[in-house]
């Protein structure tokens, strides 16, 4: 027993001692010990009760009306084991798609930060400012992910677009090249189904427009209407959302699959996507 908890102790059992004596003043031992008159009368009532070491106690409730059932943290849990990259607010807006009632995001994560299913990050301070336009399609960042060697000895690039508001992805293909033709057939596709109000930020210079707006693709985008930025080379913060979406691909994707050929990675890109983008 610590000696702060044996000094506590020994000093309420001598004002209990001195307070059963027969003719005593309590209040004015009370005032002796320092404490008001409730709590010597509390110390008096427990020890007459059996507690002999007259301890602290713990402030928890005995009930905890507002705690998640079982039910829902085991809900909660399960979702994370099966998308171990996924936040609270993913998990929820995931339980709410599934017609399930969800607690709000916070308490999602005070689950999994109770059963050790959040980690503290493995180096470095954690964000305080995070920037993001006003409204989506005003940015999308897009690059290509770190290409995969799949079965058939082939290279998969993943051509990956992230809107910078809404962390909506629009695009996610499996391409075999970064060349001009396929990024070219890629963005018309996207832009069928989305439009072209946005300004894409690419990765590092070469990676899909080359280090100048004046490229083929490049000028085409202009012609749409397009604005173009470049990110800073060397300088992935610039488009951290879209490095926080390949770590999430990666750990979804390919960590627990091996892949044959591109449209064996295309299939489970389409699924995923579906399953990753936000629902309103």
């Amino acid at each position: 027993m610590p000696w702060r908890e044996v000094s506590v102790m020994g000093e309420r059992q001598e004002f209990v001692r001195l307070a059963l004596e027969e003719g005593v003043n309590r209040r004015e031992l009370c005032r002796r010990f320092g404490i008001s008159p409730d709590i010597g009368y509390k110390w008096l009532a427990r020890w007459k009760a059996g507690d002999r070491e007259l301890l602290d106690r713990s402030r928890r409730p005995h009930v905890s009306p507002r705690q998640s059932s079982a039910a829902m943290e085991a809900a909660v849990l399960a979702v994370r084991d099966t998308h171990p990259a996924w936040g609270a607010r993913k998990i929820a807006r995931f339980l709410e798609r599934q017609g399930q009632q969800s607690p709000a995001p916070s308490t999602v994560h005070a689950i999994l930060k109770r059963h050790e299913r959040i980690m503290p990050p493995p180096r470095g301070a954690r964000a305080t400012q995070r920037f993001e336009k006003a409204a989506p399609n005003l940015l999308w960042q897009m690059d290509f992910k770190g290409w995969v060697r799949l079965d058939n000895a082939t290279p998969c690039h993943p051509l990956t677009m992230i809107d910078d508001h809404s962390r909506y992805v629009p695009g996610l293909a499996a391409c075999g090249n970064q060349q001009e033709a396929t990024v070219r057939g890629h963005l018309e596709r996207t832009f069928r189904r989305y439009g072209t109000l946005f300004s894409p930020t690419t990765g590092p210079p070469g990676a899909v427009l080359g280090a100048s707006i004046w490229t083929k693709l490049g000028i085409w985008l202009l012609k749409l209407g397009v604005g173009l930025l470049h990110s800073r080379p060397y300088h992935p913060q610039s488009r951290g959302k879209n490095e926080r979406f390949h770590r999430t691909l990666k750990a979804e994707v390919f960590d627990f699959s091996r892949f044959s050929d591109l449209p064996a990675v295309q299939r489970p890109f389409d699924a995923w996507r579906e399953l990753y983008n936000p629902v309103s």
